[in-house]
Order: structure tokens, then C-alpha cells, then sequence
């Protein structure tokens, strides 16, 4: 587990289309300081004239890989939330394209400890998010299937700190 103070007062934006998936989060994150947006030009604008300290992107319906594009941009530390796009090659978009972790919306109730863990690393310059991954693999094995990493060696020559082999 991770202290989870660390969130305390971040600016954090929240990017989702489904409104109860943007309130949840909000409510879960309540000790952060917060936008959110339910559509790619809303969170466009958002990323465009304020600075956040997480950005927490939907992938569909609101753009989220041009959204992660801008967030990088910017240098914002940043997790996929997907429950549609929850499959081996989207995981490997999202880290391709600098997400700091991949998180299924299944596991929405642990995001305050997701995103401490990721803030908590960012904080130390470590370029990972802590143990995001080893708490996620075996749903990712379910998921996706026994061996799913085997397809993906150059993933694991770029993000070595996942510790696929593990």
C-alpha cells in the first residue's frame, strides 16, 4: 500500500463520457484538486490553459490517445481508465504513447491508491508508477490470456520497469 497524503491538493483533471464514471472518480479523488471534462474538445481546452499534476484519460469516446498525446506533451503523469478498449494492444498503445499505467475501470474503487502510487514515484523521478502492474497482473492474465506479454518483447525492451518477467 502507499500513502495516499500525497494527493492531497494535487490538481488533478478527470476525463471520462460516462457522468457517473466522472463523479465516482471525483468523489473518490475528493482530496484533489479537481477538473473534469466528458468530451475531447472540453479536456483539450483544459489541458491547453492549466497545469495539472495527473491527468486521468478515458480512451473512448473522448479522444483519450490524442488527449495522452497532449498530456505528454505537457509532461503530465498520466492513466489510462479504459473498460472498452481493455485489450493487449491497447495496453501497449497506452504505454507506447507514455501513459504512466493502465487501469480497468473494474478496478475504479483503488484509483486514489493508483494515483498515489504514480505521484509518489513521479515525486522521486522514477519514469514508473510504482507497483501499478505487479497489483494488476494476474486480472491482465485473466483478461487477456496466459503469455499475452510474450507477444509484446519490444514493450518490454521499452518499459523494462514493468517487470513482465516477474
Amino acid at each position: 500500500m502507499n500513502d495516499s497524503s500525497i494527493l492531497n491538493g494535487k490538481r488533478i483533471l478527470i476525463v471520462d463520457d460516462e457522468k457517473d464514471v466522472r463523479e465516482t472518480v471525483s468523489e473518490l479523488l475528493d482530496m484533489c484538486d479537481q477538473d473534469v471534462a466528458g468530451d475531447f474538445d472540453a479536456a483539450k481546452k483544459l489541458l491547453e490553459e492549466k497545469p495539472y499534476d495527473l491527468a486521468i484519460l478515458d480512451i473512448m469516446g473522448v479522444g483519450g490517445y490524442d488527449l495522452l498525446a497532449l498530456s505528454q506533451k505537457k509532461g503530465i503523469p498520466t492513466i489510462m481508465f479504459t473498460a472498452h478498449a481493455l485489450n493487449p494492444e491497447a495496453f501497449k498503445k497506452s504505454m507506447a504513447g507514455g501513459a504512466k499505467a493502465y487501469i480497468p475501470k473494474e478496478k475504479m474503487t483503488d484509483i486514489a491508491s493508483y494515483a498515489a502510487d504514480l505521484l509518489q514515484a513521479h515525486a522521486k523521478g522514477i519514469d514508473h508508477p510504482g507497483n501499478w502492474f505487479k497489483r494488476l497482473e494476474s486480472f491482465f492474465e485473466r483478461q487477456f490470456g496466459t503469455g499475452w506479454l510474450e507477444e509484446y518483447k519490444k514493450a518490454r525492451e521499452k518499459y523494462p520497469w514493468l517487470d513482465f518477467d516477474d
